[in-house]
């Protein structure tokens, strides 16, 4: 493809993850975004290197962080990827830093792109309060209980909002978000309920 029919040329985007990371939930969307014209840089809560997970029990390949969470500064980029896994966002959500980081983006109306059980950084600071989204059925309760919609669709949009189910979603997740990543800003994007 040529580089002026990347419609990511140009952006840059943060993934939020920890260890515990889902491997496929990471490496896809993020193979997606630097496919289509994106610089990926890997945000964590330490330095080094995380340990991804098959299915929350085998362990994967390791990843190195381009910058933690406290070093990292949502206005230097364009959108947000939050891949799943179970302990990865469970390990994020209770971290200040984190959820800052994630609050930040909704603030500054930037894309957002969730999958599995990466919408539980969503519930956490507030951002499914209004919205329709989706993820691993197992937090359809945590969504309903913060305001949110939760909805059985493979992809769902919500004004800049990507969320999805699990790995067998991901080519569907993978294209909405690069979508959803080149529009850009969404004015409603803060909008909640």
């Amino acid at each position: 493809m040529a580089q002026s029919q990347q419609p990511l040329t140009g952006k840059r985007i943060a993934c939020l993850a920890a260890d515990g990371v889902e491997d496929v939930e990471y490496t896809q969307p993020r193979a997606a975004a630097e496919q289509a014209g994106a610089e990926v840089h890997l945000i964590s809560l330490k330095p080094g290197e995380i340990q991804a997970m098959n299915q929350d029990i085998d362990q994967a390949n390791r990843y190195r962080v381009d910058r933690t969470v406290n070093e990292a500064n949502a206005a230097d980029y364009d959108a947000l990827l939050l891949p799943g896994g179970t302990v990865n966002p469970d390990r994020l959500r209770v971290n200040p830093q984190a959820m800052d980081f994630v609050r930040a983006f909704f603030e500054q109306q930037k894309p957002v792109a969730a999958i599995c059980h990466g919408p539980w950084s969503l519930v956490e600071t507030g951002m499914v309060n209004g919205r329709t989204v989706t993820s691993f059925p197992s937090l359809r309760t945590d969504i309903r209980n913060a305001g949110g919609n939760w909805v059985d669709q493979q992809v769902q949009v919500d004004n800049g909002l990507v969320t999805s189910r699990s790995p067998n979603d991901l080519p569907a997740f993978c294209a909405k978000m690069v979508e959803e990543f080149a529009e850009g800003r969404h004015v409603r994007q803060m909008q909640t309920a």
